[in-house]
């Protein structure tokens, strides 16, 4: 966000802020679940007291379109009621052997490309870079249960579109092969009614149940480095969550 403010005109600054944050979301160049520059850097960025900014975002948190996360940052909301609950991190490749479950990888795509804008300001990207696009269909001897497909950015794991996801897991070589540190996800999980390459993937009639996972995940930075998108075959596979109570 540029400092584009009308400093003459008879509109607060903390209104001319919350109103350009609003068109943002409105548009979905800010979609639900992305995380907002830090309170001194957007100041800094605006040209503008934190005072001011603060006024602007809290406005926003009022109206519903923001929400703070204590030690973690400013989140655009989503249009859904999201419970807060604590989850172990992670992969279904992990959680499979774990299981002792035996499934097959079939890697549909592969390569670096430019991702969608919603995704690209979920993983902080500027316009024009590419990320990796990983397409997987995991399958069991029941049948495949699950399409994931995976956005990683590539700039911090260079390269990483030569892997070999078919017995490779994806969180496995960004922190084994690129020294990369998993902090934390960001999950929600949502009821939906298959269609088009999901419902074709895990073998469904269009408009069957499916469960559909997304994820973005952070480094112990903070910094976004994969966002996901999972349909589950419901039928097939259930995902358990481990929780805590704090």
């Amino acid at each position: 966000m540029t400092d584009d403010l009308d400093r003459d005109a008879p509109v607060a600054l903390h209104s001319q802020i919350s109103e350009r944050i609003r068109t943002r979301i409105a548009a979905g160049e800010w979609p639900a679940h992305y995380r907002l520059k830090s309170e001194p850097e957007l100041a800094h960025d605006l040209g503008v007291s934190r005072g001011t900014l603060r006024r602007a975002l809290t406005t926003l948190i009022e109206e519903g379109l923001l929400r703070q996360v204590r030690g973690k940052g400013t989140f655009v909301t989503s249009t859904t009621i999201e419970p807060a609950i604590a989850q172990k991190l992670s992969t279904l490749s992990e959680d499979f052997a774990n299981q002792g479950i035996v499934t097959e990888t079939d890697v549909i795509e592969c390569r670096l490309i430019e991702p969608p804008r919603p995704v690209a300001a979920l993983l902080d990207v500027s316009p024009g870079a590419r990320v990796l696009k990983l397409v997987r269909l995991r399958s069991t001897d029941r049948g495949p249960v699950a399409l994931l497909v995976n956005y990683v950015r590539a700039d911090l794991a260079p390269g990483i579109e030569k892997t070999d996801f078919r017995t490779t897991s994806l969180f496995g070589t960004l922190e084994g092969a690129y020294h990369l540190k998993i902090g934390s996800a960001r999950r929600t999980f949502s009821a939906e009614a298959a269609s088009g390459d999901a419902a074709s993937a895990l073998e469904l009639p269009i408009g069957a149940p499916v469960q559909y996972l997304q994820q973005v995940t952070y480094l112990a930075d903070d910094r976004p480095v994969e966002y996901s998108d999972v349909w589950i075959h419901s039928e097939k596979l259930r995902v358990t969550s481990l929780l805590s109570r704090r």
